[in-house]
């Protein structure tokens, strides 16, 4: 998949199939969008994601992002920042210059609610009416629902914020993750508590609420159930930035260096300060247990 950040002009693509929002997560209804515009590759298009804008954290990195789509079959993912110029765009010209003209679009797939241009003035009625005068076809999928509630990234976000990582696996059909190289902690783990695996989550990831999770650790030809504390460690003195260190189950090897994605499966406690080291690995050892018998009921 090519991946292009458009910091002036757009790319001239021939004969594409383009999906538009903010896919800040590809959560279940972006992945309706995307099944649409891969469905049009049989038409010979090439399948286009025009993700619009961009946020200080976000629910995937870039390079989870790029991963997820081109697994499932995307062919260009374009990024494109609210300029100023994008900002105070017109609808009509947003279509005309950048869809008819830059990106030859022969299908659009948007969501119902999906607003563009100038004021949010673009809609997807306008988008059928210019696609009748220009040879392109525009279909409006319905947004997925959750019961009552429409899913989307801020529905995504919120459950995150909550730290429910059930919600956030239904929402998105994958659980959250954070991926890395194994860091050298300060040892701490090996010589008093119990032996863990250090990762630095991304600066502009958004991250679960600080605690203790149930995860699964999946290393390059093998996995590990494990629990997983997020936050700074304030019983032995705290760290400065957020830390995902975790407790592998049966497991002794030398991991340093190692790249690794940690699944988050189920929130067990906020993170908390002990009176002592011995109370803390008490209490590792019991989330240990519980992690456990998580397991043992899949």
């Amino acid at each position: 998949m090519e991946y292009l950040r458009i910091e002036n002009d757009f790319p001239r693509i021939s004969h594409s199939a383009v999906t538009l929002g903010k896919f800040d997560g590809i959560h279940r209804g972006h992945q309706k969008l995307v099944e649409k515009i891969i469905e049009q590759k049989q038409e010979g298009a090439q399948a286009v994601v025009l993700a619009l804008g961009t946020a200080s954290r976000t629910i995937l990195t870039k390079e989870e992002r790029c991963r997820i789509l081109e697994e499932m079959g995307v062919d260009i993912l374009l990024e494109c920042p609210l300029t100023e110029k994008i900002r105070h765009m017109k609808a009509e010209n947003f279509i005309k210059e950048i869809l008819i003209g830059d990106l030859q679009v022969s299908y659009v797939a948007v969501g119902e609610d999906f607003r563009f241009g100038y004021e949010r003035k673009g809609t997807p009625a306008m988008l059928k009416e210019f696609g009748k005068k220009y040879g392109f076809h525009t279909e409006v999928l319905p947004k997925k629902m959750d019961g009552r509630r429409k899913i989307s990234s801020t529905f995504v976000r919120e459950e995150l914020n909550r730290g429910n990582m059930e919600k956030f696996r239904f929402l998105m059909g994958t659980d959250f993750s954070v991926e890395g190289i194994v860091e050298h902690g300060r040892g701490m783990g090996h010589k008093y508590l119990l032996p863990t695996t250090n990762l630095i989550p991304p600066v502009e990831k958004l991250m679960p609420p600080n605690g203790v999770y149930i995860t699964v650790s999946h290393f390059r030809d093998r996995s590990y159930q494990g629990i997983t504390n997020v936050g700074h460690k304030p019983t032995v003195g705290g760290e400065k930035f957020i830390g995902v260190e975790t407790y592998l189950f049966d497991c002794n090897e030398d991991l340093y260096g190692e790249y690794c994605k940690v699944d988050f499966k189920k929130f067990l406690r906020p993170e908390q300060k002990f009176s002592s080291l011995e109370a803390l690995k008490a209490q590792l050892e019991r989330d240990a247990v519980k992690g456990q018998e998580y397991f043992e009921t899949l």
